[in-house]
């Protein structure tokens, strides 16, 4: 899909039919054909736009002779273990002499027009300061989504609190791989936006500087939310695989005294059990012998049991 946007000179921002000077193409998971369209048009190389619809491409930034790319990662949720998980896909931003154009697979919240349209500050025209709104916009983005992924631990915790169940492990784990995401995609766009700050074919005015220097403080600060959770979460999987493991032990040792306790009547059963005469048995030839031989058993497995719970064994 492509849509058109264009600032007018009241600075109101409307959608347009076909694309023009100073304008924003907006591509949406693009057909080929519209792919084609835009690049024959703008003198784009197809390849740079298809490289923002791999969804394992990784963050960076080329200056071409005629336009400019630049790949960040934004993060969007797919369904995993039949549950919503953040995940992170590329966003392409391309400026040209005569328009900026943004390819993405999804419509990401990272260019929310609906509320963009209604700032002042936003315009077509100005590129530059388009590029960072989009590079705060995605930050502003990964703040808020780690802000719900640390609600969904605090979640998780509670319910390993109550019960060790492999499901809350397993989400854990899963909450983990996002997380992991996160950070790789942030240092990428920490790199990206350094290096925008260097690149000269990327125009910057007085009043953009103060809009990167607000990019890369949001930048910084989502990285060290991911991390900061990431670290939280690998501690909290490390004490739950302690907890799980200690009681493993206290479960073999319960049965191994057990398996030691019920031994003695067994030993004992089995030896009168045996092919003897009977009058080599002791205690064969009284007259309450079997119930004389039962209460000895229970009472040695009694004496035993009591020993191990005075050395703590179980």
């Amino acid at each position: 899909m492509v849509e058109i946007f264009w600032t007018q000179e009241d600075g109101s921002t409307v959608k347009v039919e076909e694309p023009c000077k100073n304008c924003w193409i907006k591509m949406t998971a693009p057909t080929e054909d519209e792919l084609n369209r835009i690049a024959g048009m703008y003198g784009i190389e197809s390849d740079d736009i298809r490289d923002a619809l791999d969804e394992e491409e990784s963050s960076r930034i080329e200056v071409e002779e005629t336009y400019t790319m630049v790949i960040v990662d934004v993060p969007t949720i797919e369904e995993r273990n039949g549950k919503n998980r953040y995940v992170t896909i590329p966003l392409g931003v391309i400026i040209t002499k005569d328009t900026i154009i943004t390819v993405c697979l999804e419509n990401t919240d990272a260019l929310n027009t609906s509320a963009w349209r209604k700032s002042r500050r936003f315009s077509t025209h100005l590129k530059t300061r388009f590029l960072l709104q989009i590079l705060f916009q995605n930050a502003q983005l990964y703040l808020r989504s780690l802000r719900v992924i640390n609600k969904q631990s605090e979640e998780i915790e509670k319910n390993l609190q109550e019960s060790t169940e492999n499901s809350a492990l397993i989400d854990m784990m899963e909450l983990g791989k996002s997380l992991l995401y996160f950070m790789t995609s942030l240092k990428a766009m920490q790199n990206v936006l350094q290096k925008v700050l260097n690149t000269s074919s990327i125009k910057k005015y007085e009043d953009d500087r103060e809009l990167l220097d607000e990019v890369m403080v949001e930048c910084r600060q989502a990285l060290e939310m991911a991390e900061i959770y990431n670290g939280i979460l690998n501690g909290m999987m490390d004490a739950y695989a302690s907890v799980i493991s200690n009681n493993m032990n206290v479960v073999m040792k319960v049965l191994a005294v057990a398996t030691i306790v019920l031994s003695i009547p067994n030993i004992v059963f089995g030896a009168y059990g045996m092919n003897l005469a009977i009058e080599e048995l002791p205690l064969a030839q009284l007259p309450h012998a079997f119930y004389i031989i039962v209460a000895l058993s229970i009472l040695f497995s009694v004496l035993v049991l009591w020993y191990f719970n005075h050395k703590k064994m179980h």
